[in-house]
């Protein structure tokens, strides 16, 4: 398929902070795992590309969907420095965008369809993941791709979904025909796909990573943004008993309110660790969600609830990215058998498939889109969200 497109690329400056060190997979000038020591003054430039053309395992996909994500927003976003905020894997200049999904165009003689374990025919719906795992590192081997040691990144180092066609590996692609049960309009099909990513990190997170929940655990989520409302919505459709949303704004208190959490506790309004007690009636709480990125002001509020409550074998999951440190008592964690596990990314283990049938079965994400934008408007609401929390998760629609 030949032909031009509009790309939404973000650009930015290859300046390292002093003491900084190429690392074994970092590319000088290109390419480092250590964003925020590197890039400064990012801006966004609208480009034109070729249409990409799929190798042998590849599928050329066209974009319907795509949700902007908090990266997005960090990787836009200086410090007063100049400095991008976004501290993980990224390479400028690159098509940002990687919440996506949309519709098979074409495949190579070897991009194998999961439902029929054929080539992919075309016409596909289907979402796919971001993270680009090798297959063949050691990590990837032992069952570990979000951790792969030469991992890509669809819209971080590679080019994303802020345009029309994207080419992705079949491996990392998901059908979508589930959700044809619950959602009748193609457009709400490819909302909801384009979801599953974010989804998948929280599920990740909640379920994978910090080991899950029984039946009747109580559970707190401290953040409420996409990837915090999904794990309300996750944590509830597993079956605890009490979801507890700690957030600041109440719009987004409200949506986790209408994704599945029962409580909402406003921390700039109470005592965050004396409200999770008194809604507990001291127990305290099974796990906690940290998606605030501000460990050093919510984690002594979590211990202090691990200390007092009477719940023993609590986790506490790190999910959002931060360069601040948080400040452990490591007295707290032994007397009280508690744990701090870190999650990161949303591939293997059958998340993207479990997300999927969740969704199928009732767990409406689509409210979370709470805002429709076309490809030129990108640039300014990923700006916005800098400032602006008032929508939960802004949406490009192709």
């Amino acid at each position: 398929m030949k032909g031009k497109m509009e790309g939404v690329t973000l650009v930015a400056d290859w300046d390292p902070k002093p003491g900084f060190k190429l690392g074994k997979k970092d590319i000088e000038g290109r390419q480092t795992y250590l964003g925020s020591l590197v890039w400064r003054n990012p801006r966004f430039e609208i480009r034109e590309y070729d249409i990409p053309t799929p190798g042998d395992d590849e599928v050329l996909l066209e974009v319907k969907a795509c949700g902007i994500c908090g990266s997005d927003v960090h990787m836009a976003q200086a410090d007063k420095d100049g400095y991008i905020f976004y501290p993980g894997l990224t390479g400028f200049p690159s098509i940002l965008g990687h919440e996506l999904s949309g519709v098979v165009v074409e495949a190579g003689k070897k991009a194998l369809n999961k439902v029929t374990n054929k080539p992919f025919k075309g016409g596909e719906a289907v979402t796919t993941e971001e993270m680009l795992w090798c297959g063949n590192c050691k990590p990837c081997a032992d069952g570990y791709p979000n951790h792969c040691e030469r991992l890509d990144e669809i819209g971080f180092n590679v080019n994303g979904a802020y345009t029309k066609y994207l080419v992705v590996p079949a491996r990392t692609l998901w059908s979508l025909d589930p959700l044809r049960a619950i959602y009748k309009d193609e457009k709400d099909i490819f909302i909801a796909g384009s979801i599953v990513e974010p989804t998948s990190v929280a599920y990740n997170a909640v379920i994978e990573r910090g080991g899950g929940i029984r039946p009747g655990d109580r559970v707190v989520v401290l953040g409420g943004g996409p990837v915090g409302l999904a794990a309300c919505a996750i944590l509830k459709h597993a079956g605890a008993s009490k979801v507890i949303i700690s957030e600041t704004q109440d719009n987004r208190a409200q949506m986790a309110l209408s994704l599945g959490a029962d409580y909402h506790i406003n921390p700039l309004k109470e005592d965050f660790a004396d409200r999770v007690l008194e809604i507990t009636n001291g127990m305290g709480a099974d796990l906690f969600m940290e998606a605030t990125g501000l460990p050093e002001t919510v984690y002594p509020g979590i211990e202090r609830v691990i200390w007092e409550g009477r719940t023993l074998n609590s986790r506490v999951v790190v999910t959002a990215r931060a360069e601040a440190k948080m400040p452990v008592t490591g007295e707290v964690l032994q007397v009280r058998r508690a744990q701090i596990i870190g999650a990161q990314g949303h591939s293997g283990h059958g998340t993207f498939p479990r997300v999927i049938e969740c969704m199928a079965d009732g767990m409406d994400m689509t409210k979370m889109s709470t805002k429709k934008i076309s490809l030129h408007e990108l640039p300014e609401n990923v700006i916005k969200l800098q400032t602006d929390r008032s929508e939960a998760k802004i949406t490009y629609i192709a």
